[in-house]
């Protein structure tokens, strides 16, 4: 009877979220410094009448938690979210970095998640349009709202800034996005068809020459080309509007600095301050030697294209997976270089080992050409080995450029679906959401002493 006694002395019952468990007291101090091991009668959650301690907390989570105090490994469920296993880790002062190696990329995935989550945050892939108080703490003047100061500014310049930033806010703002687009492809088409022959006008000049006989003729001379004139008020229509929109958005931007360091923006206004370049240049520089050469840097308005990604939500997610695989990307251009230099040298010295006449490798700089060709399945034929050696070398080339590039082509792939995926999730979940009260703690009810009130 006293083995007994002593027995049922040294266990414990733990009644958590509604299911009872049992285990010894001498197993709960294996990890010291938690809230198991610190067990006491004297605690508020002791039921002296059951003999046990009641916890509401999830019970799923701690079946795991108890039985890390029995064998010393911490698995993850994977019938709960990583955030809420990482609360119960927390109410229970355990570690959640002890998680078993075999858990623990299925329980790191919402780390993942939550950082995705974040990037979309800063991309602004929202398009439900916010209340008038996170209007106030976005620009500023939260503390005038509050006050009931606001001035005429503070209101319409967050209606400026949606006008002309987020093109889905609204159906004006629609309007101008809509017109926005229609002046950047003008603009592209314009910058692209004023280079066809058949839309350039010829510069012709008399010039007087001599003839045999000694006397003088003149004769036409088509010197140049030079893009319609058609093309110039074109541009000066876009580049009006392209300068409209840039002030406009700047002055009802919210934060200044922000907008200025914004790439997209860096884009813009530098394409269209090469347009005003241009115009000074042409008019002071046109008479210099190779001043053709100065509309090259106008290749520059070409990069407006990027300014789509303020319309497009595709092009924000696009371009976000590149940055997202920046290593794959490196780790393929290192393999790239590698193999290209490998397969050049290799194809120099193999078109060499027997006689070959109509050798095109005549150097291995020469050969950086055909292997980056061949390994990116490009194949222009303009070089090509004719040995056997060399068609050798050529298969191996082929083969080996076909594995690097196929490698990383399934991480690219799928950080893009992992956005893309998020968004659409985004997009459908509910902005406003029933929260949750606080429990309040019950007063003790007072005992009443028999017979005191007699």
């Amino acid at each position: 009877m006293n083995l007994i006694n002593m027995d049922s002395e040294n266990r414990v019952v733990l009644n958590v979220g509604g299911i009872r468990h049992e285990t010894y007291k001498a197993t709960l101090k294996k990890i010291p410094a938690t809230r198991l091991s610190r067990l006491t009668e004297a605690l508020a959650n002791y039921d002296p009448i059951l003999n046990e301690y009641f916890f509401d907390r999830h019970p799923g989570v701690f079946a795991q938690v108890l039985n890390y105090y029995r064998t010393g490994k911490l698995h993850y469920p994977t019938d709960v979210c990583g955030p809420l296993f990482e609360e119960e880790l927390e109410f229970w002062g355990l570690d959640s970095n002890q998680v078993e190696p075999c858990c623990w990329m299925t329980y790191t995935q919402h780390r993942d998640t939550q950082e995705t989550l974040a990037v979309l945050d800063r991309l602004d892939l929202d398009t439900e349009k916010p209340s008038e108080e996170e209007l106030a703490r976005k620009f500023g003047f939260e503390e005038d709202y509050f006050k009931g100061s606001v001035s005429w500014w503070q209101n319409m310049k967050p209606q400026i800034w949606s006008l002309f930033d987020e093109p889905y806010s609204s159906n004006s703002a629609k309007i101008i996005g809509v017109a926005s687009v229609f002046f950047i492809c003008v603009s592209i088409l314009s910058f692209c068809l004023k280079t066809h022959p058949d839309m350039r006008v010829p510069i012709i000049k008399n010039i007087t020459v001599r003839t045999a006989n000694g006397s003088s003729s003149w004769v036409l001379d088509k010197q140049t080309t030079n893009a319609h004139l058609a093309f110039f008020y074109i541009e000066c229509v876009c580049n009006a509007w392209f300068t409209l929109e840039i002030l406009v958005r700047f002055i009802s931007s919210p934060n200044k600095w922000k907008f200025i360091r914004s790439s997209v923006n860096i884009i813009d206004y530098i394409a269209t301050l090469s347009f005003y370049i241009d115009l000074v240049l042409q008019k002071f520089a046109s008479h210099l030697e190779n001043a053709d050469i100065l509309e090259f840097f106008s290749i520059i308005r070409i990069m407006r294209l990027f300014k789509l990604t303020r319309h497009s939500s595709g092009l924000k997610i696009l371009i976000q997976t590149f940055r997202a695989s920046a290593k794959e990307l490196t780790l393929l251009v290192f393999f790239l270089v590698l193999g290209i230099v490998i397969f050049a040298s290799l194809v120099y010295y193999a078109e060499r080992i027997q006689a070959n006449p109509h050798n095109d490798f005549n150097s291995i700089p020469l050969g950086l050409w055909w292997a980056l060709v061949t390994m990116t399945t490009v194949g222009y034929g303009d070089m090509a080995p004719k040995t056997y050696v060399g068609m050798f070398v050529g298969a191996l080339c082929a083969l080996a450029g076909v594995l690097t590039i196929a490698l990383p082509v399934p991480v690219i792939v799928s950080n893009f679906a992992m956005y893309y995926s998020h968004t659409q999730a985004r997009a459908k979940l509910p902005k406003k959401r029933r929260r949750v009260l606080a429990v309040e703690p019950m007063r003790p009810i007072p005992t009443r002493t028999p017979g005191k009130y007699t």
